[in-house]
């Protein structure tokens, strides 16, 4: 099957539900309308349907190998990557001052899932990029940027951002990679780290590892973690490459999924690089903030692992689409004629309009939150910056949370529409199935992520936040009411009904947080599921809502097109939607049966 880039429903988003045309009226974006994301998407599409996308079941057959501390990714990967590079795609969303295109992230975002959609292995190297290029931008010095910004934002260099220790997890307290400065400015960084996505590669002249490590009269804890740039090869004044730093390959790893992509096992200081013993870093603003800075690059990987789960949906999603059309088996009950393909079976629709939904609706919250996010960086009026702030910060833990738990039931239900042929890796929609595995995990799970929306962007607040986000629902409701229509009445009942079960949960969170703190948080993820589930289903509803009101022959779209996006809404709204209710009744009152088991009995 051939992947074709979902380019008329993300350009719909971008119009319709995410408001180019708002964002147009920032300075720093103001041709950067929809023409331009037009353009863009268009040229993003070819590329990657003719470039990238071929090689992802060979990634999948022929992974990336190491030997002696080499590591060679998948034939095809360097060619791949040099062309992606020369053509713009890393810089893409970044400062024009390093040589980026400047464009909104909201852009940046429907090129993300195009790239992703295509080879989600691929994909990884120039997201953790991004990534990098983030944190450097808000915390490195005028020197390193002048050394690190430019290369990375043409992908001429890779980044990566090293947390993770084998003793460690996700508990960066417990990181024990050391720092010792030298006098000169410089560090000599020993320690080891693990799950380093593309952290040895052969696509990039260089690799330049953000990495967390402790000063040695650092404070116990995540308060005495530093960040550190550790590039593989030192760079001279000239911004020439020089000798080779301290840090290698020690493996890589063998994984369910995305095993194109290495995965590495990093040892810092073990005397095997010419610069002597322990490798050379330098220091990332202050002592002990380290956390702080990484941050910003979790944060932007989080928010990209969620366009993940998107665009591995909507692969999966084509995969089976494609393949009902042309499977034939059993008579249908609808009436067609004996040898029609099983797309005329109702449960089949119901599965592929599950799928449909889910992405669709993942797609549109993502795409609000980048332009949020926008808005919140970019935008002249302070108050306005932060009201968008705060909107996009409630959104990231549900982009990721909901949309990886998304991908994984889409991806499921992708191989159950095969049958037993998508039990059969030849067919390669298991592919997709095992790639997704990992992005619940990645970059804080779907716990974490969890976490994360009840204590501080649930209680901390009282829930104001959160309430404040459901008055917005509402006024969505209000416009589908007045626009009369019986799917748009019905879209704002199930609409309600959601909203409803959302502030139920919001009280009780709130409430709880710190009176029961283990009764708030036994509730976490399926409060993040119902939260997901809310926003995805709301911006769907503001989709339906603008097909509603759309006039006839809209240049853009056809009105077949349009029809689908009121379908899909509906269809979510009566058939997802309604989860929300169960999924309150976990929260408020579920923590006593979750919690009452003594643990021996486990």
């Amino acid at each position: 099957m051939t992947f074709r880039a979902p380019v008329q429903d993300l350009l719909f988003n971008i119009k319709h539900v995410a408001n180019i045309d708002q964002l147009t009226e920032i300075p720093a974006f103001a041709d950067a309308g929809y023409d331009t994301a037009q353009a863009v998407l268009e040229e993003c599409a070819k590329f990657n349907e003719q470039v990238v996308a071929p090689l992802n079941w060979t990634g999948d057959i022929n992974p990336s190998t190491c030997k002696d501390g080499v590591v060679t990714t998948t034939p095809g990967f360097a060619q791949a990557y040099k062309l992606f590079s020369e053509g713009g795609w890393q810089g893409l969303q970044h400062p024009t001052e390093f040589e980026g295109q400047g464009l909104p992230k909201l852009i940046g975002a429907a090129c993300t899932e195009i790239l992703h959609a295509a080879n989600l292995s691929f994909a990884l190297c120039p997201m953790l990029t991004d990534g990098a290029i983030e944190a450097m931008l808000t915390a490195s010095s005028d020197a390193q940027k002048s050394t690190y910004l430019s290369k990375l934002v043409t992908g001429e260099w890779s980044g990566t951002m090293n947390l993770t220790e084998p003793q460690a997890g996700s508990d960066l307290a417990a990181v024990r990679t050391k720092a010792v400065p030298q006098g000169d400015g410089s560090y000599r960084i020993n320690g080891q780290k693990i799950y380093i996505t593309y952290g040895e590669h052969d696509m990039a002249d260089n690799i330049v590892h953000l990495v967390l490590a402790r000063t040695p009269d650092a404070p116990a804890g995540v308060k005495g973690i530093s960040l550190f740039i550790v590039p593989k090869f030192l760079v001279n004044a000239d911004g020439s490459l020089g000798a080779r730093n301290d840090v290698y390959c020690a493996s890589i790893e063998h994984k369910l999924g995305i095993k194109a992509s290495p995965t590495a096992v990093l040892v810092f200081g073990d005397n095997k690089g010419a610069v002597g013993e322990g490798a050379i870093g330098t220091l990332v603003g202050e002592e002990n903030r380290g956390l702080e800075y990484m941050f910003i690059m979790m944060n932007s990987a989080r928010f990209g692992v969620g366009v993940q789960g998107i665009a591995i949906a909507e692969r999966a999603y084509q995969k089976a689409v494609s393949y009902a059309r042309d499977r034939v088996q059993s008579r249908s009950v609808d009436g067609s004629p004996v040898g029609s393909p099983i797309i005329h079976h109702p449960d089949v629709r119901r599965m592929l309009m599950t799928m449909r939904a889910q992405v669709e609706g993942c797609r549109a919250l993502a795409l609000t939150a980048g332009a949020a996010y926008d808005a919140a960086h970019h935008h002249p009026d302070v108050a306005t910056r932060a009201e968008n702030q705060t909107f996009y910060e409630f959104m990231v833990p549900l982009v990721k949370g909901y949309s990886t738990e998304m991908s994984l039931d889409v991806t499921s239900t992708g191989v159950q529409v095969h049958g037993g042929m998508g039990f059969i890796e030849e067919t390669g929609a298991a592919q997709y199935y095992r790639d997704a595995k990992i992005l619940t995990i990645y970059e804080g799970t779907t716990a974490i992520q969890a976490n994360d929306l009840v204590g501080r962007k649930t209680v901390r607040d009282g829930g104001a936040l959160a309430q404040g986000i459901a008055e917005q629902v509402a006024r969505t409701e209000a416009e589908l009411i007045a626009q009369g229509s019986a799917s748009a009445v019905s879209i704002a009942a199930s609409l309600t009904a959601a909203r409803t079960a959302f502030l139920d949960s919001v009280t009780f969170i709130a409430a709880q947080g710190k009176a029961a703190p283990a009764a708030a948080y036994a509730g976490s993820v399926p409060y993040l599921m119902l939260a997901g589930n809310l926003m995805a289903g709301w911006q769907l509803a503001r989709g339906a809502l603008a097909a509603l009101n759309l006039p006839a022959g809209t240049p853009e779209h056809s009105a077949e097109f349009m029809a689908a996006k009121v379908v899909t809404a509906q269809f979510y709204a009566q058939h997802i939607l309604p989860k929300t209710a169960a999924q309150r009744d976990a929260i408020v009152h579920g923590s006593t049966s979750l919690l009452g088991l003594d643990l021996a009995a486990f």
